[in-house]
């Protein structure tokens, strides 16, 4: 799990912990108010833990049996006067809004699936931007808007190519782990490129591991900041972005090509591609661009790293969102 989405899934954890000691206070001096007595037998409870300690050190004349046998029967008068009083009997007990971890966040050893979650909601916040449609899932990934027409006799129809890349990433997605390959997806726009890497990150995202997703323009936007911005805040953030992409487990990078080519916005890149590769982070870089497009724009060091790192997708086809238009 991603660190700082982790503990920003403990902060929301934590927030709910409080509002559980809140109502469970509440509760305490609501009682107290209405059966004065429930509050005698909270005190005599809490002289009985005492004594119990003295019991462990050896320095009380009670037994530890004596102490239990009279505890039980204080909670089970302090049960039957909640319930005359028309309450629950366990009305004054701890609140939990997780019962198995008792909202620890572990139990039996690992992460509690109540943690777990959280931090799911925390991983899909992360990913609204990519996650835009709600709808992108490998099962709504439609190859009828791709051509069963091979454009020669020795290629594929469009519809036969893209149903592999269909299988192949969901494949990726299935088994995402230290051994999987780093993607790139090229062709034309409106082929399903960006669909597909969401598909892909909403299912790695559900295994707990970090993914992030920016597009190249948003990407190079947050170096700039880090490195140019005068105001403390926004070099403190745009720091944490730049940590956050260069160690998530999977980074999604979009629209490579569309960014404003500068000296530095190359050099930002390579050194985050690169720096990814080294440490053995997966990336999946979508573009516009063919293989001597990115060349001619990237020069030869990063357009052979993606060459011979990453393993590329071609997406054919016809514009998924003009055929939309046109009401195919």
């Amino acid at each position: 799990m991603e660190g700082r989405l982790l503990a920003r899934a403990r902060a929301k954890q934590e927030t709910l912990r409080a509002a559980n000691r809140a109502e469970e206070d509440r509760r305490r001096r609501e009682i107290a108010a209405k059966i004065p007595e429930v509050g005698r037998i909270d005190t005599a409870l809490r002289g009985n833990l005492s004594e119990m300690v003295r019991v462990a050190m050896r320095q009380s004349t009670r037994t530890a049996q004596e102490l239990e046998a009279e505890s039980l029967a204080l909670q089970e008068k302090r049960s039957a006067l909640l319930v005359q009083h028309g309450y629950p009997k366990d009305y004054l007990d701890p609140i939990y809004a997780c019962p198995r971890c008792r909202d620890t966040g572990w139990a039996d050893g690992k992460i509690c699936e109540c943690l777990q979650k959280l931090y799911r909601a925390e991983q899909t916040a992360e990913l609204a931007p990519l996650l835009k449609q709600g709808d992108e899932t490998f099962e709504n990934f439609r190859l009828d808007y791709y051509s069963p027409i091979a454009p020669a006799p020795n290629k594929l129809s469009p519809r036969v190519a893209m149903e592999g890349v269909l299988q192949l990433c969901r494949a990726y997605a299935e088994s995402f782990g230290a051994q999987s390959p780093n993607l790139l997806f090229t062709g034309e726009p409106g082929l399903g490129k960006t669909f597909l890497s969401a598909a892909i990150a909403r299912v790695v995202a559900a295994k707990g591991c970090g993914v992030a997703y920016d597009t190249a323009s948003g990407l190079l936007a947050s170096f700039e900041r880090e490195k140019f911005s005068r105001d403390t805040d926004e070099v403190s953030d745009a720091a944490s972005r730049v940590r956050q992409l260069m160690s998530c487990d999977l980074l999604i990078l979009d629209d490579l090509g569309t960014e404003m080519p500068t000296a530095f916005t190359q050099s930002a890149l390579y050194a985050l591609l690169d720096g990814r590769l080294r440490a053995g982070k997966k990336t999946i870089v979508s573009t516009n661009l063919d293989r001597s497009g990115i060349e001619m724009r990237y020069g030869a060091a990063l357009a052979s790293r993606l060459a011979g790192e990453y393993e590329w997708l071609e997406f054919l086809g016809r514009d998924i969102r003009a055929q939309r238009k046109e009401g195919i």
